[in-house]
């Protein structure tokens, strides 16, 4: 199955990232932009690319991903998850080193919800005792 485009769906907060990857030379785009043109922060590039690192395969596939919603963070995180779910279908003997790393695990963190009668979800008003 290694010849044909994997296709996959991140999801990290508010984000979606959509991930095609089909093997290549080693160019990601997102969203018609290439990499380090979107992310400019070395960090989430470098977050972007674990799933490669951890399976020892830099450089043999080209990644296209589409990704809405969400900020910076948020979406490097889907595209993340998107590329290591697509590693998993191309070859699935990738699956004990993703998992050891944590990269198949979609984070289920989410903003809580804002409560009524409060300034935040969790911050209260300043208490007075007079």
């Amino acid at each position: 199955m290694s010849e044909s485009v994997a296709s996959t769906i991140g999801r990290r907060k508010t984000s979606v990232a959509r991930v095609r990857m089909m093997p290549g030379t080693g160019k990601l785009v997102v969203n018609k932009r290439s990499l380090t043109d979107y992310f400019p922060r070395e960090t989430l590039v470098t977050a972007i690319l674990k799933p490669f690192l951890v399976c020892e395969c830099e450089g043999k596939f080209d990644v296209i991903a589409n990704v809405r919603g969400g900020g910076m963070r948020g979406q490097a995180g889907a595209i993340c998850l998107g590329i290591a779910r697509a590693l998993l279908e191309v070859e699935p003997s990738h699956r004990r080193n993703l998992k050891r790393h944590g990269l198949l695990t979609r984070d289920p963190r989410m903003v809580e919800r804002k409560k009524y009668g409060r300034p935040g979800a969790r911050k209260r008003f300043q208490f007075s005792k007079r």
